[in-house]
Order: C-alpha cells, then structure tokens, then sequence
C-alpha cells in the first residue's frame, strides 16, 4: 500500500485567496496566514456575501462580512487621530471542497 506524502505549509507562509463572485473568479486577492483574515480585508471594502478560493487548494471559504464606521482607537498613530475607520466582522459560514 503506498503512503501519501503529508505536505505542511510553513507557520508563517501567506495564503492567497481570490474572491469570487456568482462563482467565478474576481481580479480581488486577498493575502493572509488565515482564510479569516483575507475575509476582514474583503469586509472592509465592502463586500457582504464573501467567498474565497483559495489558491493551490481545492477549497471555497464562505463568509458574510458586515462593516462600520467608528473612531479611531486611542492609540492610533497621529495621522489617524480624530478620525473615522471601518471596523469590519465576519462569520464563517463553511468550506466548500471542489
């Protein structure tokens, strides 16, 4: 019976992921150690119903992602002081395998 080689990512390496919208593929990349953070980056410019292919892998991660404007936290940098940010949130709703 023969073994199939285990392939481990390495801790830190960044994943690309490409949104994809009615199931095609976008010119959006989104970079991150996690399918998560790609999805904050796709919230904070706006996008609700988020699916993310990654690339090298057969899989679709799904998620709904809402923002909001807020104040910048107390310890911003100066430049940001004062000002008004996007506070992004999303929830998994599940991988899809193709």
């Amino acid at each position: 019976m023969a073994r199939r080689k285990a392939t481990r990512r390495k801790t830190g390496a960044t994943r690309y992921f490409v949104l994809q919208t009615s199931g095609k593929d976008t010119k959006h990349v989104f970079t991150g150690r996690q399918p998560r953070q790609a999805a904050l980056k796709a919230a904070t410019r706006g996008f609700t119903n988020i699916v993310l292919r990654e690339r090298g892998r057969k899989r679709l991660h799904i998620f709904t992602g809402t923002r909001k404007r807020v104040k910048a936290p107390a310890n911003a940098p100066a430049w940001m002081r004062g000002k008004q940010i996007w506070k992004s949130n999303v929830k998994k709703k599940g991988i899809k395998h193709i």
